[in-house]
């Protein structure tokens, strides 16, 4: 059977211990961001040490795919919708966007 794989996420991971994990992936999938648009079957080409990932799929098709998505409904009310309204994608640091500015100096980008 498979005993390990790469995992891609547009998301946080916890609890994976071992194997190569591509996380916060953006933009996410939730805005239209690539990750959206896979489907079973693709070939997907991660070259870590180039720092790269692709979907081998024609341009054609991408586009195609991108027509056809529809964004998820947004959550009704409470802190779902607090974070689907205010929380920035993970190029910018995934954090609520009215505490921009308000925690001191900048994380640097490889600090962890």
């Amino acid at each position: 059977g498979i005993e390990d794989m790469v995992r891609i996420s547009d998301a946080r991971m916890s609890g994976t211990a071992f194997g190569t994990c591509v996380l916060h992936v953006s933009p996410e999938s939730a805005v239209g961001g690539i990750i959206s648009h896979v489907r079973d079957g693709d070939v997907i080409t991660l070259d870590v040490n180039a720092r790269t990932i692709s979907m081998d799929i024609s341009e054609e098709e991408l586009e195609q795919r991108k027509l056809n998505w529809t964004p998820p409904p947004p959550p009704q009310s409470g802190y779902a919708r607090l974070f689907h309204d205010r929380i920035e994608g993970p190029e910018l640091g995934a954090d609520f966007d009215f505490l921009k500015g308000c925690r001191g100096p900048a994380v640097p980008k490889y600090s962890h």
